[in-house]
């Protein structure tokens, strides 16, 4: 597990660096539009790393199911993201940013291997019983 631990981290700092690659590439060559170049940014980035966690990290198909439990989780990382940046009683930000940057994958790489990467048979079996 610690093995698949690191390569989730190795993916989410690749997805990262295609994040803000992408972002830059589109201000400087498109647009100046920092909000739309982030929009992309992401998008580039999440379809990266939905693909590279998937087959490599979890050895797992793609599928519409697992793509919704990736979003949903990876969604709900950024709202709580959020949320910490603000209930957070600390009055550094940039240890309240390496905090929240530590403790969020750490936290959607157990939701993605108990949920989203969750073997569709295993819950069946479970649902049965």
């Amino acid at each position: 597990m610690l093995l698949q631990l690191v390569k989730y981290g190795l993916v989410g700092i690749v997805s990262t660096l295609i994040h803000i690659g992408v972002a830059s590439l589109y201000i400087y060559l498109i647009h100046q539009n920092i909000f739309i170049a982030n929009i992309i940014g992401f998008c580039v980035a999440f379809a990266f790393s939905y693909t590279v966690q998937s087959l490599y990290v979890f050895k797992h198909s793609l599928g519409i199911v697992k793509f919704s439990k990736y979003f949903l989780v990876q969604f709900g990382a950024l709202i709580a993201a959020l949320i910490a940046s603000i209930l957070l009683p600390m009055e550094n930000l940039y240890i309240k940013t390496v905090m929240i940057s530590i403790l969020l994958p750490l936290i959607t790489f157990v939701l993605h291997k108990i949920w989203t990467f969750k073997d569709i048979e295993e819950e069946c079996n479970y649902a049965r019983k």
